[in-house]
């Protein structure tokens, strides 16, 4: 641990919260996070708390389609962010792997010193090779018109499914109109990205990636018309249905309580 890095006892009632704010800050720190990382971290952990800090059945349902999308994709491309490059490149590679999908560096706050740190802490996280760094195999999407529309034409450009997570939804749009799939991690289930995605996994990115990993061992031994059948059976507008309406229900047990009430009164006193 670093002379700057704060301890952070785990009988703090919000430690692994304040865990995964410190792996963002050091990311910042390493210049993989981008300033706006920090405020969109921050949005998302708020909507972690509407859902209860826990991985829900709709999003289980979303991460086992996704999986079953991936298996049948003949292109699966991940893109990453700063954000998770710093939360979970490990698990993160780990998963691109197994599904033999490439990884490739994809930044709205893009600048040439970030792609390179990124691609750096994907390899050291077990990446056999990351795309989205070399301007030779730079391409465009049109339809985009800030820096992410630069993208690879070994990956992103020719690919048939795109994981796209703590994403901006003018990007997954612009990918749907192109006729790609696109998955992504989404903690507002109200977000463009949200809405616009083929699937839409609301749940928080550290939790989602490892079970995932956990999905994957489940459903990589079966056969394609058993995975066919899991996408077919799939509808998204009903997952962020799910969603919203938990949401809705867990604001509502709160306010009938008055937990935060009685939780400020046990405080002064």
């Amino acid at each position: 641990m670093s002379n700057n890095e704060i301890k952070i006892p785990s009988s703090h009632p919000r430690a692994e919260s304040l865990r995964i704010r410190e792996r963002l800050i050091n990311g910042f720190k390493k210049g993989l996070v981008a300033y706006a990382g920090l405020i969109a971290h921050g949005r998302g952990e708020a909507f972690d708390y509407i859902l209860g800090e826990k991985t829900h059945s709709f999003a289980i349902k979303a991460m086992r389609t996704a999986i079953a999308l991936f298996l049948t994709s003949k292109h699966p491309v991940f893109s990453v962010n700063g954000n998770v490059a710093a939360l979970v490149p490990e698990d993160y590679v780990k998963l691109a792997n197994l599904l033999n999908a490439k990884l490739e560096v994809n930044l709205f706050y893009r600048t040439r010193e970030r792609e390179l740190k990124i691609r750096d802490a994907l390899i050291r996280a077990g990446a056999r090779e990351v795309l989205g760094v070399d301007e030779e195999y730079r391409a465009e999407i049109p339809e985009i018109k800030h820096l992410r529309r630069f993208v690879d034409v070994r990956g992103i450009y020719k690919a048939d499914t795109v994981f796209v997570p703590l994403e901006d939804g003018d990007r997954t749009a612009a990918l749907i109109k192109l006729g790609k799939k696109v998955v992504t991690i989404d903690l507002n289930p109200l977000s463009r990205t949200a809405q616009w995605a083929t699937i839409t996994i609301v749940d928080n990115l550290v939790r989602a990636i490892p079970m995932m990993i956990r999905i994957y061992k489940d459903l990589s031994s079966k056969d394609k018309e058993d995975l066919l059948e899991i996408i077919r059976n799939y509808n998204n507008s009903e997952v962020l249905s799910e969603a919203m309406k938990t949401m809705k229900e867990n604001l509502e047990k709160l306010a009938e309580k008055g937990i935060f009430i009685e939780e400020a009164r046990r405080f002064q006193r």
